[in-house]
Parts: structure tokens; C-alpha cells; sequence
């Protein structure tokens, strides 16, 4: 009996402790996808509030297919994220967030040119922006070292708002970058060194684990790029 009574009593620690485990070690996932082709084609938009066009609306569904992985869905207010987000939560039944933290890098006086009219309208300047854009703002723009507090912020918000859950974000090729650089650890300057197509998709994955301490267990995470892709498959 006393033997039965030890062997009930180590599984009832081994489960514990197990379950302890499970609680201390979890893993959320956001997946970042960029919204589609806005109408008016591809120019510095930033702040302004053009609608997707026909084929921006076939790339985002082209992209998501019919996946539904995610517990709730988090989008910018600007047009071309929050219709898309709000069809698919309609369709997929999920609640749907709209941040406005989350809303593309303002370009000022730039908004609405081209990368042509710009190089042939003020190059200097232009060209002084994408070598360093932490030192050269747009006119009327957003500091680069602004907007990526900004969105740094929201995202470490979200992370701790989503822990355990698997969450959709729906925003801006610069709002994905300032997140990339960050979870990468790469400096700003790199932000506009790599591409975000329209309705491409990232996935990010961060792990939280608790390590036992003498005043109690204390916290830690890490978070991983699992991929960078036109769509989800």
C-alpha cells in the first residue's frame, strides 16, 4: 500500500510538473501580410487612403487561399488593410482590430510621386533619403526614427496581447520592415533594403519560457523569422 501510495504520489508530481512546463514554455505566431496593389498603381503612398484595385483584391485572396489559422485578425486603418481584414474576418468569423499604430510611414510633400517624378523632380534630395534616411526626412514627413518607435511599440503590445495565440496583421510594406529590422536585430538604416511585395506574407514565431528564480520565475522570449513568401501554402 505504502509503495502504491509513493508510486500515485510521483506521478501526481510528474504531472505537475509537467503542466508547469507546458504554462512556462509557449509559442505565438503573427503572420504579417502587406495589403495588395492600391489603385493608382505603385508611388509613395504613405499616409494617403487609396482603395485596393481589382488586382490588389485578387492578390490578397490569392495569398491568404483558404487558410484559417488565426484566433483574431489586426489591421491599419488605412483602405487598402481594413477592407481586406474586415472581409476575412466576416468570413472566417474573427474579431477584427483596427490599430491605428500600425498605419504606413507618413512621406509628407512626397505622397503621391512616383520614384520616377521624384528623381526627376528633386534627386538630390531623393537620393539623400534612401542612402540615409534617418538623417534626411521628407519634407512634412515622418522621422524614420519616429515611425519606427511608433511601430516597435504596437508590435511589443501586441506580442503581449497575443501570447499563446496565432494572430494576423494586416498593414504596410514600411510597418513589416521596422518589424523585420527589429525582430532581426538589423539597424534602421537597413529598413529600406529589402523588398515586401504586395500581399506578401511573414511569419513570425516567438517563444516565451520562464527561468526559475530565487524571488520567483522570471520571463524571457525570443523571436524567429520562419518565412518571407508571396503567399501561404
Amino acid at each position: 500500500m505504502a509503495k502504491k501510495l509513493a508510486r500515485s504520489i510521483r506521478a501526481a508530481c510528474s504531472n505537475a510538473e509537467q503542466n508547469r512546463r507546458n504554462m512556462m514554455n509557449t509559442e505565438t505566431i503573427i503572420d504579417l501580410i502587406r495589403h495588395g496593389e492600391p489603385e493608382g498603381g505603385q508611388k509613395l503612398r504613405g499616409t494617403l487612403d487609396d482603395p485596393l484595385s481589382e488586382l490588389g483584391w485578387e492578390q490578397m485572396r490569392t495569398s491568404v487561399g483558404e487558410h484559417s489559422p488565426w484566433a483574431s485578425i489586426v489591421s491599419s486603418p488605412l483602405s487598402r488593410c481594413r477592407y481586406f481584414a474586415g472581409e476575412l474576418a466576416d468570413k472566417l468569423s474573427l474579431d477584427l482590430d483596427i490599430n491605428a499604430e500600425f498605419r504606413e510611414i507618413a512621406f509628407g510633400e512626397w505622397e503621391g510621386l512616383t520614384n520616377k517624378q521624384l528623381m526627376e523632380g528633386n534627386k538630390e534630395a531623393f537620393s539623400k533619403y534612401w542612402q540615409d534616411p534617418e538623417n534626411n526626412t521628407p519634407p512634412g514627413g515622418e522621422p524614420l526614427s519616429q515611425f519606427v518607435t511608433r511601430v516597435h511599440g504596437a508590435w511589443e503590445d501586441l506580442v503581449e496581447q497575443s501570447k499563446g495565440q496565432h494572430r494576423l496583421l494586416v498593414c504596410h510594406g514600411g510597418v513589416i520592415r521596422a518589424i523585420l529590422t527589429h525582430v532581426l536585430g538589423m539597424p534602421t538604416s537597413k529598413l529600406w533594403s529589402f523588398d515586401v511585395p504586395y500581399a506578401n506574407v511573414s511569419r513570425i514565431i516567438i517563444y516565451h519560457w520562464s527561468e526559475p528564480k530565487s524571488e520567483g520565475d522570471q520571463e524571457q522570449s525570443a523571436a524567429q523569422l520562419r518565412f518571407h513568401q508571396t503567399r501561404l501554402i
